[in-house]
């Protein structure tokens, strides 16, 4: 059980919601190779998921949760599945999240949360979480409340939710952001970066715009360099 919160005055998640995973099923029938689908059941509904099995047995995982319209496929056209099967050939597991309430900051923080324990009840002790646009906070958000996530990569992140940034020392955390974004201006970014402390990394990709489609690759390259060691941190 988690006792959650939000609104506007930002206060603990704990002190408004409660929730609890009460189940997971497989979803076949998903047309997405190589992952598998899931259906995550919790006492505030539930939502779908694409799990990514690593090659070899692991305990490191990835959490990649989305923008405020939800979804699996995370900025540059899909670059989140392209990263998750580049990291399970080096033995680490993903789960590419759905929202139940997309655009909700702290009933997506929750669905992040659920999503990390049960990746937890398959055994994966040791996890990241990477989030895009509005799923930057909510990744920011979540490793707030687990031990269980080492790290944090936000990109194009926006500002609101990513204040417990604070809060994330000794884990790494990795900013990325276009600085031709229109949506959420580049200065977000640094306004992050300022409020974090170390270790944290900015990447600022020169002609790139917020769905990070004109540096897709190098993106994926830097997580999929990044991630790895930022979980044995």
């Amino acid at each position: 059980m988690f006792s959650p919160g939000g609104g506007g005055d930002r206060s603990p998640l704990y002190e408004r919601y409660a929730i609890e995973l009460t189940g997971a099923d497989d979803a076949p029938d998903i047309s997405d190779p190589p992952a598998s689908g899931v259906r995550l059941r919790t006492t505030r509904g539930e939502f779908g998921a694409r799990f990514h099995e690593p090659n070899s047995t692991s305990t490191q995982a990835i959490v990649f949760v989305a923008g405020s319209r939800g979804g699996f496929a995370g900025p540059g056209d899909g670059i989140y599945a392209d990263v998750a099967s580049a990291l399970a050939a080096q033995s680490i597991a993903s789960l590419r999240m759905n929202y139940r309430k997309p655009a909700d900051l702290d009933e997506c923080t929750l669905d992040a949360l659920v999503g990390v324990w049960h990746l937890a009840g398959l055994g994966y002790e040791r996890m990241a979480i990477v989030g895009h646009s509005f799923g930057g906070a909510v990744a920011i958000s979540a490793a707030r409340y687990t031990t269980h996530i080492r790290a944090v990569a936000a990109l194009s992140s926006q500002s609101y939710g990513a204040e417990d940034v604070v809060l994330l020392p000794p884990r790494p955390l990795l900013l990325v952001h276009g600085d031709r974004d229109g949506v959420i201006p580049l200065d977000t970014a640094r306004t992050i970066y300022d409020w974090a402390f170390e270790p944290k990394r900015l990447e600022i990709f020169a002609g790139a715009e917020h769905g990070l489609r004109e540096c897709r690759d190098a993106v994926r390259d830097l997580l999929v360099d990044w991630l790895p060691g930022a979980l044995e941190h």
